[in-house]
């Protein structure tokens, strides 16, 4: 529980760094549609988030992912290593 805590404290910090906030409804816009993100945007938030929550998703996965909740959900599914 205690790491699953940091790792939403890490994205929380990631998805501000990028301008969204993740309270209320905005957690569940699209990246491209809703929050007007450039694609490139979107894949380097996603390289960002890899890299500081040190969980790397596979591209099959990430098609499913469209909105920050979506996304986190990924990261938290993934089993972690030490």
């Amino acid at each position: 529980m205690n790491q699953q805590f940091t790792l939403l404290k890490k994205a929380a910090e990631v998805f501000h760094s990028y301008g969204i906030m993740l309270n209320g409804a905005r957690k569940n816009d699209h990246f491209i549609q809703n929050l007007n993100m450039d694609p490139v945007f979107v894949n380097g938030l996603i390289f960002e988030l890899e890299f500081q929550l040190k969980v790397y998703l596979q591209e099959e996965m990430l098609q499913r992912a469209c909105t920050p909740k979506e996304l986190i959900a990924l990261f938290l599914e993934m089993p972690q290593s030490n």
